[in-house]
């Protein structure tokens, strides 16, 4: 644990593994059984002998079963398992409601803001879910802990439903925490998990941006990390007049909706911007970003910027988006809070019906002509 506490107070350290991308040997590869249908086509010459049988389809190098590398020699499979939460900001689009209560925790309808992420993560496979915090945002692991008193008091009172609502958030995943004590960056909350990360490809969920998919976002962009393998990022297109507020991809189409990244440009001017391809709040991620993130240094604002350490691994490696197909809330700021609180509740079965009711007895046309 020491290791991101210093990390936490903006000091410079090894960061604890060191990561890189190799094929399989015999050795590392899994023995098939004498009768499988894998080592029928191995001896038959189907595919090479060192390589599974599914090799990447959108890379021209074999990589569907890549595999990582540690400081001790320790290989980990490519499995995403582990989801990296960054929720260590004070929420100052949202203030004051965020002077006291973390901004991740403010709720949609019924459920706070980052139950919404972690459940996408669940419905992408992955259990094991880490949270960068903050001093004062003990309440966020709280809230998925179990709580013994409330559940007794419902369980008595046969509020079944509360209590089945209560306990699912308690049982969704394996929490672990750890502390970034300044804000200096996404980089630098994503480079103090490498202890808790190792050595193997992990996911990253910004709580903010809100993601309403089948499949499920995360889900989508893991599907694509499987046949590409190599690191994603989420994009959606934007406005013209908005790729200023984003990073911005230069990347050549593979296919609809994945794109193999050549730049990374940080908030472009609109006549300058090589796409409307913007970065939203997902990431599929190799462990190879950590040397990365940690050469990359701070920038003039103090920050250790992800978007600096891509750039630095893209000059390494191949990098992928997924424009995901969805619906995305950036609940970080008032308008998007609030337009996800209305579509929300209207997927609601047992509050559509009223909150339209409620919209219609609004005089829409009065307040939109204003």
């Amino acid at each position: 644990m020491t290791g991101f506490r210093r990390w936490a107070l903006g000091q410079k350290i090894k960061p604890t593994i060191e990561a890189s991308i190799f094929m399989p040997t015999d050795a590392d590869s899994p023995k098939p059984t004498a009768q499988s249908p894998e080592s029928e086509a191995r001896s038959s010459g189907a595919f090479p002998s060192r390589l599974p049988p599914n090799p990447c389809s959108l890379n021209s190098t074999p990589c569907a079963r890549a595999a990582f590398i540690g400081y001790d020699g320790s290989v980990a499979p490519r499995l995403i398992r582990k989801a990296v939460f960054p929720a260590a900001g004070l929420g100052t689009r949202v203030l004051p409601a965020t002077k006291v209560l973390p901004k991740e925790m403010l709720p949609l309808v019924d459920k706070p803001i980052i139950q919404y992420g972690v459940e996408e993560a669940v419905r992408s496979g992955i259990r094991d879910v880490i949270l960068v915090t903050s001093r004062g945002k003990e309440i966020i692991e709280e809230h998925f802990d179990e709580h013994a008193e409330l559940e007794a008091l419902l369980e008595a009172r046969g509020k079944s439903e509360e209590l089945a609502a209560v306990r699912s958030a308690s049982n969704l995943v394996n929490l672990s925490s750890v502390r970034q004590g300044q804000p200096l960056g996404l980089g630098h909350a994503i480079l103090v998990t490498a202890d808790l990360v190792g050595a193997e490809p992990f996911a990253v969920i910004l709580p903010d941006d809100v993601i309403d998919a089948e499949p499920a976002g995360l889900r989508q962009m893991i599907d694509v990390f499987d046949e590409a393998g190599g690191p994603v990022v989420a994009v959606e297109r934007v406005p013209r007049d908005a790729v200023g507020r984003y990073g911005i991809i230069d990347a050549d189409e593979i296919r609809p909706r994945v794109y193999k990244i050549r730049d990374l440009v940080e908030k472009p001017r609109p006549d300058e911007a090589p796409s409307n391809l913007a970065i939203i709040g997902r990431y599929v991620l190799t462990p190879d970003i950590f040397p990365e993130l940690e050469a990359t240094g701070f920038d003039a604002g103090g920050e250790i910027q992800l978007t600096d350490g891509l750039k630095r691994l893209l000059a390494k490696r191949p990098l992928y988006a997924c424009e995901i197909d969805g619906v995305r809330h950036d609940t970080g700021n008032r308008i998007g809070f609030i337009c996800a609180s209305i579509y929300f509740a209207l997927k609601r079965p047992d509050l559509a019906d009223a909150v339209r009711d409620y919209l219609r007895s609004l005089d829409l046309e009065k307040a939109l002509s204003e």
